[in-house]
């Protein structure tokens, strides 16, 4: 077996795993969850590239040869280093993936008054990634961020229908659109957001469009397969999940349902070192 691994520091991942499988159900895939220590939102940077690198280092020794980080603050803080430093030592048939630059290559097809908001974690915001990428790719667009430090906290907890969450997403929305009033495009750059999309429309006004990123990661994909036929040879396709976890697998089950909206069988416990 040679599975696609998807990495996240908790759940949130799995909704950019759930698009993937949607639109590449054949393959076969493996999601590491370091759920015991998350969340890596406000961590230092060399802290959340040494746990990246763990989780990494982990799926390969599971089989992959393929990583997608499917985290906004691993993409952002960790990639680029695992990429230059780590990935040259294992050998050069490895690829690891971030999920900020598929979203960043089509927000130029997404706005029209070229000003995009960012939602997401405090060190998302900080390391200014998205910012960079895709200025690098259009310059003509103006990027202001918040960050959202309590969101993935309610989703996890459940919590993304109650009428607390409504403060503090109104509280965010607004405070970006203050920042910059002719945004018309916002990007939701933490994988937990989606799960509270009913919020974030309630408080947006209509003609700013949401842009979650488990669709446009999953294209990215399936083109990045397609232009690396050896790679995608050697990914097995027998169209299976399995789930790895460094918290209780049972508690990761309950937890992961609230994202897949289905059970989940194949857990195991691991621990990242």
């Amino acid at each position: 077996m040679t599975p696609i691994g998807i990495f996240d520091s908790g759940y949130g991942g799995l909704t950019i795993l759930h698009q993937v499988r949607q639109l590449l159900p054949q393959y076969d895939y493996l999601y590491l969850g370091d759920n015991a220590r998350a969340p890596y939102g406000s961590r230092s940077f060399d802290v959340v590239y040494e746990f990246t690198r763990q989780a990494v280092m982990k799926l390969f020794e599971q089989g992959c040869q393929l990583v997608i980080l499917g985290c906004n603050t691993a993409s952002a803080k960790a990639l680029r280093t695992i990429q230059q430093k780590d990935l040259p030592l294992v050998g050069s048939d490895r690829r690891v993936l971030g999920i900020i630059r598929p979203t960043a290559e089509v927000i130029g097809n997404l706005t029209r008054s070229r000003h995009v908001g960012i939602l997401a974690t405090e060190g998302t915001i900080r390391s200014e990634s998205y910012n960079l990428e895709i200025q690098k790719l259009f310059p003509d667009i103006q990027v202001s961020g918040v960050a959202c430090p309590l969101w993935a906290a309610i989703v996890e907890a459940n919590e993304a229908d109650s009428p607390g969450a409504d403060y503090f997403v109104k509280k965010r929305i607004d405070q970006l659109m203050r920042l910059d009033p002719q945004i018309d495009a916002i990007i939701l750059g933490c994988t937990h957001y989606p799960l509270l999309m009913p919020k974030i429309i309630k408080y947006t006004d209509p003609g700013i469009r949401i842009i979650p990123q488990g669709e446009y990661v999953a294209n990215s994909l399936k083109d990045y397969l397609q232009r690396h036929p050896e790679l995608e040879a050697r990914c097995s396709q027998n169209a299976t999940c399995r789930y790895l976890t460094t918290e209780n697998p049972d508690a990761f089950r309950k937890h992961a349902q609230l994202f897949l909206h289905e059970d989940v069988e194949e857990v195991e416990n691991i621990t990242l070192e």
